[in-house]
């Protein structure tokens, strides 16, 4: 077969070795197409007025633009509810959750992306300045089945049958008009303190006169005791001149509960994956936070045993600093990677040499070994002179190759003449057998 091999055309061996090659070249560049090709994770997110996923989608343009590693699909969820169902049904990696919300089992927390605080407001005139010493009212509740879970954790503590405070759930473009109409008294919103969210709120307080009507925080005084029958709330104190500076409200710190907002992803995500994620969106945060303040409040999930959310393995090695360099990560498979250049390298030589010549040194080295079989089984020294010429034949033809500068190397022509060597030794000793036989048959017959 090599015979057959070798013994092809000069033009045909170059086409085998251009195919072969081109085969190698492909070959390499799938894999690494492969390896190089970016990850693609679903993101679930939702909210009311459609923030969460505006902020999620300036996120992954971003990732993408930035040619990150790890790049996020944008699902639309309608809730954070709905993001959470999604990525515990699997139709989803990660998701935009809030703290509060049920069905996270297996979620593991990525970043915390912001607070949201607990704003119980109502009119100035309103007399009670706590939401204990509020009677017999109405709180408006914006968002609806979203803040279900703060008013069932407000309920475990306050005593709303007696005082006979009720909720009732109000649309975002209907919480103006149901608290002038007399619909409900107060409101109660789950919001971030930037200045988009508060201007939002002090618009829900317009008199119909178009006068603007002072609106007053509620302190939420027993909000320990929330947070400690529900986990997920902590007490929070609202600082002076949060809604308004002049005259200022709250006129002073102000207690109440915030809750958190997390980026999580389910615990079955690959945990390098993750940090790729986790160092990506660290980086975005800082070239995104001028057009989105929300991310002022993003940063590392808290990593206690106990906590809300366990943080995914993944977002804890790179918050730890643990992260491995590149060398480190794949220093096993560059070195097998390597080893396998240098193979293909030297493949690619041989295959150079294969196609360069008619006549390669290893096809040369061929019909001489051949040329032994037939010294060996010599009869007569005719024989032996014709098996003669043949090795000078083939010593001629390499000896022309190399003055025109197409022979083998040093090595190659060096194999050549100690395999010319053996076969002159081979005919040496043939023709000493065939001189010697005549005289061993005289011998015979004269016994």
């Amino acid at each position: 077969m090599a015979n057959l091999v070798t013994n092809l055309p000069r033009r045909l061996r170059i086409v085998v070795v251009g195919v072969a090659t081109a085969a190698m070249i492909g070959g390499g560049w799938f894999v690494y197409r492969h390896f190089t090709k970016p990850v693609m994770l679903t993101v679930a997110t939702g909210s009311s007025d459609g923030e969460a996923q505006l902020l999620t989608s300036a996120i992954s343009a971003r990732l993408a633009a930035s040619g990150a590693h790890v790049r996020l699909k944008v699902v639309n969820a309608g809730t954070s509810a709905g993001a959470s169902e999604m990525l515990a049904g699997g139709k989803a990696d990660l998701a935009v959750v809030r703290g509060d919300t049920g069905g996270l089992s297996d979620a593991r927390s990525v970043l915390l992306l912001t607070h949201g605080v607990v704003l119980i407001v109502a009119p100035s005139p309103a007399s009670a300045d706590s939401l204990g010493d509020m009677r017999s009212i109405t709180i408006g509740v914006i968002g609806g089945d979203v803040n279900r879970a703060v008013v069932e954790a407000l309920k475990q503590v306050y005593q709303f049958d007696r005082a006979k405070v009720s909720f009732q759930n109000v649309a975002v473009g209907e919480a103006a008009a149901a608290l002038s109409s007399g619909k409900v008294h107060a409101l109660l919103a789950v919001v971030p303190l930037t200045e988009k969210y508060l201007a939002k709120v002090r618009e829900m307080f317009q008199q119909n006169g178009g006068k603007a009507s002072a609106p007053k925080l509620i302190e939420i005084a027993s909000a320990g005791a929330v947070a400690n029958v529900a986990q997920y709330y902590e007490s929070y104190d609202i600082p002076k001149g949060t809604l308004r500076g002049a005259p200022p409200v709250p006129s002073d710190d102000l207690t109440s509960l915030r809750v958190s907002f997390y980026l999580v992803a389910n615990k079955s995500v690959d945990a390098d994956t993750i940090t790729d994620l986790t160092q990506s969106l660290v980086d975005v945060r800082r070239d995104l936070l001028s057009l989105y303040p929300v991310l002022a409040q993003a940063g590392a999930p808290s990593a206690d045993a106990d906590a809300l959310i366990p943080i995914h393995p993944g977002a804890a090695t790179y918050y730890n600093g643990n992260q491995q360099s590149f060398l480190d990560k794949y220093d096993d498979k560059l070195y097998y990677r390597s080893l396998l250049l240098g193979s293909l390298i030297s493949i690619v030589v041989a295959a150079w040499r294969f196609a360069g010549s008619d006549v390669a040194s290893k096809s040369l080295l061929g019909p001489l070994y051949e040329l032994g079989r037939e010294i060996k089984g010599a009869e007569s020294e005719a024989e032996l002179q014709e098996i003669e010429k043949k090795i000078d034949n083939i010593l001629k033809v390499e000896l022309a190759r190399n003055a025109n500068g197409e022979g083998a190397d040093n090595a190659d022509v060096g194999a050549l003449g100690l395999a010319a060597h053996g076969l002159q030794y081979l005919m040496t000793h043939r023709r000493t057998l065939l001189r010697r036989a005549p005289a061993v048959d005289e011998f015979a017959k004269a016994k």
